[in-house]
């Protein structure tokens, strides 16, 4: 897509105004919502070059001016507007670190999955470099190791599946075959794989180490042209399929953790847009309880693209994204900026 910035005079006269509205949450996010993250780069490029500081810096400052604020969804939007601000890296450096703070919950591990599902290998290798040098600690050791790993708690509800680990490990792996040639022949080998180790015989369920094993040997890219390729020949998604397995699984041994945390990761790879749409869906009507489910559907979707998440939600959901949010939420200065980003550019 064009940019539908101004020339370099009048990029510097937005960021002069953005630079103004630094402590006016309100009139900053109106300024920055329509703004696509192609779009977001140049203007954190020109305000560095104006005034000599990062504009996440800036807006970091407001975060930690307004944390007492009582009113909470001022602070809510202070934080989304300083993730909204900051380079994709650094975004989900902080993300994951989030996740891995709030103890690996289910919530966090699919945090985690949906940052290695939809960056690129050099993305993912600056975000882990953002990641050493905002924490010093290494993002792939902390997620199998931080000292608030589940095996180490009591509580049910934080406990995560193993499987999930092990997934997310595959995934990490997966990101070091990134520069390989996409393949149409092994897309196919491998979509007959999935299907043969899910139908080898009577009432049998996914071979888990086919399967990690695949995750840890392919790229995103190729995982999920082998999803497309086995839709292609079978005529369903394979989260589908992963969906009967799950239910079969828990039928014959009382578990379908693997085949459940299985689905989740397939579905991030396959298509982005449904993920991403169905997130937003799910995370409007409890907004006011999980602040951050928004954040991960609102940033998870600016990624992937506002015009192709408002074409799919209104595919999938009959209804205006802009409309959705703006008749779930309460009348507030969040609200507004998730309906301006909804909306996005009357000019795009």
């Amino acid at each position: 897509m064009a940019s539908r910035l101004p020339d370099a005079a009048g990029l510097e006269k937005e960021c002069r105004e953005i630079h103004d509205a630094c402590s006016q949450p309100r009139r900053l996010g109106l300024l920055l919502a329509p703004r696509c993250p192609s779009e977001r780069q140049q203007i954190r490029a020109t305000y560095r070059a104006t005034f000599g500081e990062d504009l996440g810096a800036a807006m970091q400052r407001t975060v930690m001016a307004n944390q007492e604020n009582e009113v909470i969804s001022f602070f809510q939007l202070c934080k989304l507007l300083y993730l909204w601000t900051l380079e994709p890296a650094d975004r989900d450096a902080i993300m994951a670190r989030e996740a891995i703070d709030g103890g690996m919950t289910v919530a966090g591990y699919r945090t985690l999955v949906e940052v290695f599902t939809r960056r690129k290998q050099n993305q993912l290798f600056f975000t882990k470099q953002a990641y050493l040098a905002r924490f010093r600690r290494n993002l792939e050791q902390d997620m199998v190791t931080e000292p608030s790993h589940p095996y180490q708690r009591a509580r049910s509800d934080i406990i995560v599946s193993w499987w999930f680990e092990q997934l997310l490990v595959a995934l990490a792996t997966s990101h070091k075959s990134h520069h390989d040639e996409l393949s149409q022949h092994i897309a196919k080998c491998d979509a007959r794989r999935l299907y043969d180790t899910k139908n080898s015989g009577a009432g049998s369920v996914v071979d888990e180490a086919v399967v990690l094993e695949m995750f840890s040997k392919r790229s995103i890219p190729q995982l999920r042209l082998a999803f497309c390729s086995y839709k292609h020949i079978y005529g369903h998604d394979y989260s589908k399929a992963s969906k009967l397995n799950n239910l079969l699984a828990l039928k014959q041994n009382g578990s379908g953790e693997f085949q459940e945390s299985l689905r989740v990761v397939v579905k991030c790879i396959y298509s982005p847009s449904k993920y991403y749409s169905k997130l937003l869906q799910r995370s409007m009507p409890c907004a006011s309880q999980d602040k951050r489910l928004v954040t991960r559907a609102i940033l998870g979707s600016d990624d992937v693209g506002i015009d192709e998440i408002k074409t799919v939600f209104k595919s999938s959901y009959g209804r205006n994204l802009a409309d959705f949010i703006h008749e779930s939420l309460p009348e507030t200065d969040y609200r507004d900026f998730l309906v301006a980003v909804a909306r996005g550019s009357t000019t795009s």
